[in-house]
């Protein structure tokens, strides 16, 4: 048995391990048991559940006693009792099942639909009838107030097959060229199909008519995913009275309303396979939906995942065994799978056993344990030539590698290399050989970029060291391990530019020190070659040369700071040489300015007299606008000052404002006169 979790959700898988061969006596069953570990650890829940080469579909009857499987090869159906763990009976078809029912509370009535246009009838003893449809069949569901088997397939037409009267009735004609699939809703006997052309078609069983059309394809694509091209439906179920569930060809399953066109949710698998089967888990509000790679369990009002299965081989259907957290699947392999997941609820009444055992492997957990084993990857399994067991019992597939018994890996081993040992006492020489050599002078490893930067860091901090400096001031941090400054070490457009000048100026003596490092470094790339092409360690320069180089170094500094000078002004009188050039080159062109909207343009004067008096403090202004007129300062209370500011006018409001004033005068002086002209009137003096 094999335990995964994800989310915190554990998942038991009871048909994990070894299965015996049918061909085996039971008396070799029995010896292998008591000498084989893993068949005593493994749980054969049902006996013999599996198939001989493919299992195809898996049924649960009503009455949860018998469980009923079709698979080839050769095409067959078996029904397991799980009231005795064991196969009740197995038959043979002519040919393969495309699906199947079970219209009975147990086995004693089942529909099959074969792929050669075939229906076959069964009760208890065997086949009761057998008929065929005009095309070939993909899907059928069976309305049980009416009696009606409803088929669709490779035709337009859904055939209606009643099995109380046992004739034909009268079809149903889609829209499509194709029906895929098909459900009838148990609450009130709605019939949907799902066609080729990505939509779903909705009948009222009672009147024949058509009642909606669901277009899935449309709702199914988004902005940012491909379509390669129409995605086709291919699973369909409904969960209660008003919802259902629609999946497509490319990997997406739709949570419909009936009473809205719009999906609530569009979930995604993400693999691009068609949707097998989906199913539903009411107590928790979950959808679980299947492709032939995985099975999802996601919340079916967020859309969040609760967990998932992933096989080792491709999934044909998945079958729910109702009012518990029992799983079977139908896979491409013999063994049909059984998952036993605690948190949806409890193990059926033939199997409660599972429930103790699961809450004592959750109360003592055991640590998987893989010293006896040895992992390994396909590269290596090349150099062992191991590669033909690929597939076999000897290696366990796990993440990129296998797992091998570390016997076996051993013996492989010494086979192939018998100088191992030399190997191993090479290796244990040369780890010494690493020991001593860390307590000698050390290879500096520079880094790509800066180099000169990097050695000179080296040596200040070599030298305080020496000096014992670093004790009196504080930790300051490393430049060359700190990552804040990985990057000046790393990209070139950090690399320094020596030949500018503001790095000669700041540094006039940095060309003698910088000759002296570009000679260490030169020595430390020997001394790496070197290194490369022997194994020992070569010897470096003396101490005496260095000291004799300090010496001429110190002697020879004036004189490079002098040179350094000269160089310097050489260079600034060719610049100046070469912009003498170009101004003399250079043919000079007028210029235009724009002067703006209400203003007039006096001279270059004013702009000059504005520019000496934005040079002034705002005291020396503050005094020109007051004995302009501008400004005026005035005493408040309390000690305050009070300024009154009067904005500059242009030369055209100025002169606008002055005629204003003269008509203002001049109607002022004809009121004066037309006054004193009714005052004579009123006197009675003549006019003149």
């Amino acid at each position: 048995m094999q335990v995964s979790s994800l989310n915190e959700v554990k998942i038991y898988s009871l048909s994990a391990g070894r299965s015996l061969p049918e061909w085996l006596s039971d008396r070799k069953k029995r010896a292998l048991q008591k000498r084989d570990v893993d068949i005593q650890r493994r749980i054969e829940l049902i006996q013999d559940f599996d198939m001989p080469t493919v299992s195809t579909n898996l049924k649960v009857s009503r009455d949860g006693q018998y469980i009923m499987a079709a698979g080839t090869y050769k095409p067959r159906i078996r029904c397991f009792d799980t009231y005795q763990l064991s196969m009740k009976f197995e038959r043979c078809l002519d040919s393969e099942v495309v699906t199947f029912d079970i219209l009975s509370d147990d086995y004693s009535k089942i529909v099959f639909l074969l792929c050669d246009r075939y229906v076959e009838f069964h009760s208890q003893h065997g086949r009761y009838y057998r008929t065929r449809i005009p095309k070939f069949g993909r899907d059928f569901s069976y309305h049980y107030p009416s009696c009606d088997l409803y088929f669709v397939g490779a035709s337009s037409e859904v055939y209606r097959l009643n099995l109380e009267q046992g004739r034909y009735l009268n079809s149903l004609q889609t829209d499509a060229s194709e029906n895929h699939v098909c459900d009838i809703n148990s609450a009130h006997g709605l019939f949907a199909a799902g066609t080729i052309e990505g939509k779903v078609e909705c009948w009222d069983p009672r009147t024949r008519n058509r009642v909606g059309v669901l277009d899935c394809a449309l709702s199914s694509t988004t902005a940012d995913k491909e379509v390669d091209g129409l995605p086709s439906i291919s699973a369909l179920k409904f969960d209660g009275a008003l919802n259902m569930a629609v999946g497509t060809s490319t990997g997406q399953v739709l949570f419909y309303d009936l009473r809205s066109s719009n999906p609530l949710i569009v979930k995604d698998h993400h693999y691009g396979l068609p949707i097998k089967s989906i199913q539903f888990h009411n107590a928790l509000d979950l959808v679980i939906s299947a492709d032939s790679r995985i099975i999802k369990l996601w919340n079916k009002d967020t859309g969040k995942i609760f967990t998932s299965m992933e096989p080792e081989h491709d999934i044909n259907d998945v079958c729910i065994y109702p009012n518990s957290g029992m799983l079977f699947t139908a896979n491409e392999a013999p063994k049909m799978n059984i998952y036993y997941i605690p948190v949806l609820g409890p193990a059926p009444k033939w199997c409660s056993f599972l429930d103790s055992l699961t809450e004592e492997l959750e109360e003592n957990p055991e640590t998987t344990v893989y010293d006896d084993y040895k992992f390994v990857t396909r590269k290596d399994l090349e150099n062992l030539g191991l590669t033909h067991l690929i597939g076999s019992p000897l290696l366990r597939a796990y993440m990129h590698g296998f797992f091998m018994d570390i016997r076996l890996y051993h013996k492989v081993k010494m086979m192939v290399n018998p100088f191992a040992y030399e190997e191993y006492r090479k290796e244990k020489i040369r780890q010494k050989i690493e020991e001593t050599r860390a307590q000698r002078v050390q290879m500096k490893k520079l880094p790509k970029v800066n180099k000169e930067l990097a050695l000179k860091l080296i040596e200040e901090g070599e030298e305080n060291l020496q000096t014992g400096t670093k004790k009196k001031q504080k930790k300051t941090p490393n430049i060359l391990t700190d990552d804040r400054f990985k990057v000046m070490f790393e990209n070139p457009d950090f690399q320094v530019d020596e030949r500018s000048e503001e790095f000669r100026l700041l540094n006039p003596l940095v060309s003698k020190i910088s000759e002296k490092r570009k000679k260490k470094l030169k020595m430390l790339e020997q001394q790496e070659t070197l290194r490369e092409e022997e194994e020992e360690e070569p010897e470096g320069k003396p101490s005496d040369a260095e000291s004799s180089e300090t010496s001429d170094d110190e002697k020879g500094w004036v004189e490079e700071v002098r040179k350094q000078r000269r160089l310097l002004r050489q260079e600034e009188k060719v610049k100046r040489q070469e912009r003498l050039k170009e101004d003399r080159q250079t043919v000079l062109k007028p210029q235009f300015f724009e002067i703006k909207a209400g203003e007039e343009f006096r001279s270059f004067k004013d702009t000059a007299q504005r520019q000496k008096l934005m040079k002034k403090t705002l005291g020396d202004r503050l005094q020109l606008e007051e004995r302009v007129g501008a400004l005026s300062v005035h005493d408040a209370i309390v000690g305050s000052k009070q300024a009154t500011f009067k904005l500059k006018k242009s030369e055209q409001q100025q002169k606008q404002q002055e005629a204003e004033k003269h008509h203002h005068q001049e109607r002022r002086k004809l009121r004066r006169s037309a006054s004193h002209l009714k005052s004579q009137r009123g006197r009675g003096r003549p006019f003149h």
